[in-house]
């Protein structure tokens, strides 16, 4: 699926049993339970933005991928980035990404943080290479001998 293809829109709540269906299959050892998604869903638009990429299949919708963004003042947070395997290396993530971005922005973020694992290299990559910086890592956060790489990237806004 090209990224061409892709739409970027809100997530819904009617999206949860795919979103989760995926998260399941991303995330086998730590996914996050359908009621952590409607709480974050139950925060957008004060402090929290969720996004799905799809694709048009015949008269089916396709789930490509999701994301999500905290805000808070000056300050952005990835929570979640996921992109299905199929789909995956396509720019899905990055076109998620760029979205977040843009809504923290808006918000008038001028730091964006995220916590990617560190054996999810092709992540670690993608997020390089948009200008993150490795700011610190927290040892064993998603799973005994699975740190957590912990970046920042400066955007405009207001400070």
């Amino acid at each position: 699926m090209p990224v061409q293809t892709a739409q970027i829109r809100a997530m819904h709540w009617t999206d949860i049993p795919a979103v989760q269906t995926l998260e399941r299959q991303l995330f086998p050892v730590d996914p996050w339970s359908v009621e952590t998604f409607w709480s974050e869903l139950a925060l957008v638009p004060q402090t929290r933005c969720y996004l799905v990429a799809t694709a048009q299949d015949d008269d089916a919708e396709e789930l490509l991928g999701y994301g999500g963004v905290f805000t808070v003042g000056s300050d952005a947070d990835i929570q979640t980035v996921a992109v299905s395997p199929q789909a995956q290396g396509k720019g899905i993530g990055r076109l998620l990404l760029h979205n977040l971005l843009d809504t923290a922005r808006a918000r008038g973020c001028s730091r964006v943080f995220l916590e990617v694992r560190s054996d999810n290299h092709s992540a670690v990559q993608m997020y390089l290479k948009d200008g993150f910086e490795q700011t610190g890592s927290r040892k064993d956060y998603y799973a005994s001998g699975v740190d957590a790489i912990v970046m920042r990237k400066l955007i405009g806004g207001t400070s």
